[in-house]
């Protein structure tokens, strides 16, 4: 086995997941939505996201090839990147469009840490991953401002002050990200940054899931919040020995 740490394993169960997910649905998965109608070769591109999700999953989990399927993922990925994320920041609607852009950011982060301990062996492309993710913080956090009553609904109804938790979710986003940014408490920031999407999924998605029956939108959302959480914990992971 090529497996360095627990959120590797992770990360490759996740794309796996996504590989099959795709193959079965015939259609994109979190990590690689949203894409037009109208792009060329939809249907290609389809079934080619989720053989490379299935293959570098595999890939990952295997000494010899870990280190390719590490390239692969991250090439795919910044590829992705300015392909599908860049032009909807000017054609899109901004939170659509920012959010579209921090998904993808951040698993473009995980993708090049693993790349980093596998492949490169090099402290500059941690570097890069961590200001990926830290940029990626960012869009997240205005989200949450600009959607404050979508996001104050989403809160547990158990728990009081619906709107401060959305502003105050926000606001912890985009700290992350600026602490990251600028290696203050980058470490610390990395993980509460991680823990806290992942309660996202245990208090909103998770309960959701468990009431009935559910639409596409719901089902979507709570796979995105897994893929972002075994991300987080990728890039969290990228801090140890380091003091926070």
């Amino acid at each position: 086995m090529g497996v360095k740490t627990s959120s590797q394993a992770a990360f490759a169960a996740l794309f796996i997941g996504l590989g099959i997910q795709g193959l079965i649905t015939r259609d994109f998965t979190t990590v690689w939505q949203p894409v037009p109608r109208t792009a060329p070769l939809r249907e290609v591109l389809v079934y080619a996201c989720a053989l490379l999700s299935l293959t570098a999953g595999v890939g990952l989990l295997v000494r010899r090839t870990a280190a390719v399927a590490a390239r692969a993922l991250l090439v795919a990925l910044c590829v992705w990147l300015v392909v599908w994320r860049l032009r909807p920041l000017f054609t899109a609607a901004l939170i659509e469009s920012t959010w579209s852009l921090a998904d993808t950011l951040v698993m473009t982060a995980g993708a090049c840490v693993l790349f980093a301990w596998l492949a490169s062996k090099r402290d500059r492309d941690l570097r890069i991953a961590r200001v990926l993710y830290g940029l990626g913080m960012i869009p997240f956090g205005y989200a949450h401002f600009a959607n404050v009553p979508g996001t104050a609904g989403l809160v547990p109804h158990w728990l009081p002050w619906h709107v401060g938790w959305a502003y105050f979710t926000g606001a912890t986003f985009v700290a992350a990200g600026i602490a990251i940014l600028v290696g203050a408490f980058a470490r610390l920031a990395a993980a509460l940054s991680a823990v806290q999407m992942g309660l996202f999924g245990l208090l909103i998605w998770v309960p959701i899931l468990m009431s009935g029956p559910t639409n596409a939108f719901q089902r979507m959302e709570f796979a995105t919040t897994v893929a972002l959480t075994i991300a987080g914990w990728v890039v969290a992971d990228s801090y140890r020995g380091v003091s926070l």
